[in-house]
């Protein structure tokens, strides 16, 4: 797994049989400085096959627009679909350069289904729902130990709040896994025991 920082999001590239997942893009607007970050890392556009969002919020899914138009393909989760357009009007006022995206055009694909889909692209892991930071998040357990959780509370927070059963349901399906290490959005990412 590749960590691509480029603005304020971290995204993540993960390498498969014929081309890699991308994991989060940062806000619109941010395209030169993603293929900037791609050459760092001597990565090239065609080494991307397909990209996701963690869930839909502005900073995490700003360019999947653009990269589509380039050819990668949309792997949405069948829970993401309604929210798929929340960013579009915070795009267009701010004036930012945005693609929206032509859901008609990805491969929609449900949290149960998501191993198989990305075995077939030479990934080993799964999507699971972890709805806590929004209704359309989805966090990617690599079978590596990886797991990237996008803007997940940490789980010190549970006990920070009352009420944060979402959080804590959210952590306990994560930790089912037993990952290794957790990959956030916003904060360097952490080594589990």
């Amino acid at each position: 797994m590749i960590l691509l920082r480029y603005g304020n999001t971290n995204t993540f590239y993960i390498p498969g049989r014929d081309g890699g997942l991308l994991v989060d893009t940062d806000y619109a607007g941010t395209l030169g400085a993603f293929y900037r970050a791609l050459k760092e890392k001597a990565l090239k556009l065609n080494d991307i096959a397909c990209v996701m969002a963690t869930h839909y919020h502005p900073d995490h899914m700003g360019l999947i627009g653009a990269l589509m138009e380039q050819g990668v393909k949309l792997v949405l989760m069948d829970t993401q679909r309604e929210h798929v357009h929340f960013s579009d009007g915070i795009f267009a006022r701010d004036a930012l350069q945005f693609t929206p995206i032509d859901e008609a055009q990805a491969s929609v694909v449900s949290c149960e289904e998501s191993r198989a889909y990305f075995k077939r692209i030479g990934i080993s892991g799964q999507i699971v729902p972890t709805p806590s930071h929004s209704p359309d998040s989805v966090s990617l357990i690599l079978d590596s130990g990886e797991c990237i959780v996008g803007d997940l509370e940490p789980p010190e927070y549970i006990e920070a709040y009352e009420n944060n059963e979402k959080l804590r349901g959210d952590w306990e399906r994560i930790a089912a896994f037993r990952p290794k290490k957790i990959c956030f959005a916003h904060m360097p990412a952490r080594e589990e025991r």
